[in-house]
């Protein structure tokens, strides 16, 4: 397989800010084209960037960048990117299901439309968006679905604290799960990728965690990484796998995973779902070069 995605199309939801545009950008460096399928048109008042500036950014680095309106929830919103898409790069090659709604409460304290937003944007949105792009990508060279979403740990303590968010979440995984073997003899792979650690993101410190859970975490670059490590690979031999981020990277060479790190000097923070089982490849203590 080729090790660039030089003139490959990406479709990535909710690409245009934090993990999704890291993966645009990842892939723009190498002169992709990218779809930037996400709601905000107009400047959101507490979150950065939208679909124009996140087009900008992408056709800077060396990209090619299509900005569209699609609310995930929406079928024919999502019809019609699609179509937009393929129409305006001749094709698609690799679908990203990033976009996600998250609420962390317990059942009392959820309420049931965000119950259902959570549901609608997670777990049916990123199946109805790899249902529709399957026409596309069979007429792929090595075409990749890749869901932002947790190994399928079925762990009560993964669960009790925010039932809601975390049924919506693994509904993203037991997608992949059916989609892999669905999708297999089509060539078709369709993978789970999480990250170890949480990621320096907007949502990050606007919803659990402010500064100090910033300074704990890994920048979104690993996760661009580990995305791209997963796009190159041929989709015959990699599909239906749950990937945490430095592992994946570590079984393909990689060793240097400080320059991840928002400041060296903190312990990084373990994110939500990953198995206890999946040990780390490197400590995430503070860096010794930080000392």
């Amino acid at each position: 397989m080729s090790a660039t995605l030089k003139g490959k199309t990406l479709f990535i939801t909710g690409a245009s800010r934090g993990i999704g545009l890291a993966i645009a950008l990842r892939a723009a460096r190498e002169g992709a084209q990218v779809a930037i399928a996400a709601k905000t048109s107009d400047p959101h008042p507490k979150l950065p960037g939208t679909i124009h500036t996140a087009a900008a950014q992408i056709e800077a680095a060396g990209g090619q960048a299509l900005p569209l309106t699609v609310d995930v929830r929406e079928e024919a919103q999502v019809q019609e990117a699609l179509e937009k898409t393929a129409a305006h790069f001749g094709g698609l090659d690799i679908v990203v299901n990033n976009a996600s709604a998250i609420f962390l409460a317990d059942s009392q304290k959820t309420e049931m439309k965000r119950f259902d937003l959570m549901h609608q944007v997670n777990a049916r949105g990123s199946f109805m968006v790899s249902k529709l792009a399957v026409p596309y990508l069979a007429r792929a060279d090595n075409p990749h679905i890749l869901m932002l979403s947790p190994p399928l740990d079925l762990k009560e303590k993964w669960f009790a604290a925010h039932t809601a968010y975390s049924m919506a979440k693994y509904g993203m995984s037991l997608a992949v799960l059916g989609l892999a073997g669905e999708l297999r003899k089509q060539g078709i792979a369709v993978n789970a990728l999480w990250p170890r650690t949480t990621i320096a993101t907007a949502a990050v410190n606007n919803l659990l965690g402010g500064d100090a859970l910033m300074r704990a975490s890994r920048t979104p670059a690993i996760v661009a990484d580990a995305a791209h490590a997963i796009f190159v690979t041929s989709a015959r031999e990699l599909t239906g796998q749950f990937l945490i981020d430095d592992s994946f990277l570590w079984e393909r060479g990689q060793r240097d995973f400080d320059h991840y790190r928002v400041d060296p000097t903190q312990t990084l923070m373990p994110d939500f779902f990953v198995p206890d089982e999946d040990l780390p490849p490197v400590s995430l203590s503070p860096s010794a070069h930080s000392q």
